[in-house]
């Protein structure tokens, strides 16, 4: 047994492979397994273990892998977003540096006890999080041609999988993910494998929809070699996925700092520091309110960085009143200062605003309509961030017995009943 951040693990018998499939609402695998697009997946459903438990608020990508990866809330690793307001230079970051990080991982520690570990990414921009002091492989779909021994712990990928580099906006994307980890689990076989997709087909298709389940019927193909070379196969996801339009199909968005600006004003003064309630003078700005959207990543033709998650930093004498004009909105869910908000959602306290706002299922969350771009949108636009896309499947390829599911499951167990409860 070993421990990493308050939880023991052993240490796998048999090869394990936990898969995070981004955006992966519980619904779309019901659909595909309805539909016979899935064979695999009903027949575990039936013989495995099946569970449908809850990620991390806010429910976007960043703060769940790296839950899945520490078995820990947001509170204890620190990643609280995929993109953060910095108090210390009053500057809005990514927080794709391992800087952020503030816990072990399953990953690295596994690999300092001698265990052989390879992690795979669709995106780029989780790698270095998820392969931070690791010793193994760790590279990405993305940028799978500047693999190298180096950097990534392997070189020539693309030979290995046989498969050009994919189009970061494609299924195809993920797809890479999973025929680069079967060759790997053929080739290498390590220990352990850690598979993260993109949700670049959610973000376009409802459960359902013949291009979401022509994807699970991929990821169903993919899943069944991994299950027919002996690997324990743990599957979860990051966060669901909704629709976020109104009536017309048009997106439903409320705009905080256009709302903010009218209600309070420019900054008295020229350019006079603002600054965030308890948080010292961290920014200048011509506005009196920062609005923070912690989805907003490059790949903006996913979801236009407009989520149902958002974080405001506030003049302390004001932080009341606007709560109190914020709940009274149509499409607003919840509005919570810094405090409560940490304690409800297990989030770091310094790395939140004075408020934190999560909308309602059908709506999203934006900054100003004039800094949002959404001309390369499909729509109906489809997306994430709040608590109406915090369910997510929890499913092994094995039954384990005595099972409590009545008990509140979160993503970031997969580890735990991938080690602990289904090696033979």
């Amino acid at each position: 047994m070993f421990e990493v951040n308050g939880r023991h693990y052993a240490a796998p018998r048999q090869p394990t492979v936990v898969i995070c499939v981004d955006g992966c609402e519980p619904d779309y695998i019901a659909q595909a397994v309805a539909g016979g697009h899935m064979p695999w997946m009903k027949r575990v459903l039936a013989e495995g273990t099946a569970l449908v438990g809850d990620c991390v608020v806010p429910s976007f990508t960043n703060p769940n892998n790296l839950s899945i990866v520490t078995g820990a809330p947001p509170s204890v690793h620190g990643i609280c977003g995929n993109y953060l307001f910095d108090v210390e230079t009053g500057t809005e970051v990514m927080m794709n540096d391992p800087k952020w990080l503030r816990a072990p991982t399953i990953l690295a520690t596994l690999a300092d006890r001698g265990a052989s570990v390879a992690v795979i990414t669709a995106k780029d921009k989780l790698r270095k999080l998820l392969g931070h002091r690791m010793k193994g492989i760790c590279f990405s779909s993305e940028k799978a041609d500047q693999a190298n021994v180096a950097e990534n712990g392997i070189e020539g990928v693309l030979p290995l999988v046989g498969m050009a580099v994919p189009d970061v906006y494609s299924a195809e994307l993920s797809e890479f993910v999973f025929a680069a980890g079967v060759r790997l689990l053929e080739t290498r076989r390590p220990d352990v494998m850690y598979l993260s997709t993109t949700d670049y087909v959610q973000h376009k298709h409802a459960p359902g929809d013949p291009d979401a389940n022509r994807f699970y019927a991929m990821l169903d193909g993919y899943l069944a070699r991994l299950d027919e070379l002996g690997a324990v196969v743990a599957l979860t996801a990051d966060h669901g996925m909704n629709a976020k339009t109104k009536l017309d199909a048009s997106p439903n968005v409320i705009f905080l700092q256009d709302l903010l600006d009218e209600w309070l004003g420019p900054e008295r003064g020229p350019a006079a520091p603002v600054a965030p309630a308890s948080q010292g003078e961290a920014r200048r700005s011509a506005s009196r309110a920062r609005v923070i959207l912690p989805i907003t990543d490059p790949y903006v033709v996913h979801h236009g960085a407009l989520g149902s998650f958002a974080t405001i930093y506030l003049p302390a004498d004001v932080v009341g009143d606007v709560a109190a004009r914020l709940r009274s909105l149509i499409g607003i869910e919840v509005v919570l200062p810094r405090d409560e908000a940490a304690a409800r959602f297990e989030l770091p306290a310094d790395r939140i605003g004075d408020l934190v706002v999560v909308s309602e299922r059908s709506v999203v969350l934006g900054t100003s309509r004039s800094r949002h771009d959404l001309s390369q949108l499909e729509l109906p636009l489809r997306s994430h961030g709040g608590t109406s896309e915090q369910r997510v499947p929890i499913i092994l390829n094995r039954r384990i017995a005595g099972l409590d599911t009545n008990r509140r499951w979160r993503n970031f167990d997969v580890f735990d009943l991938a080690l602990n409860h289904t090696q033979s």
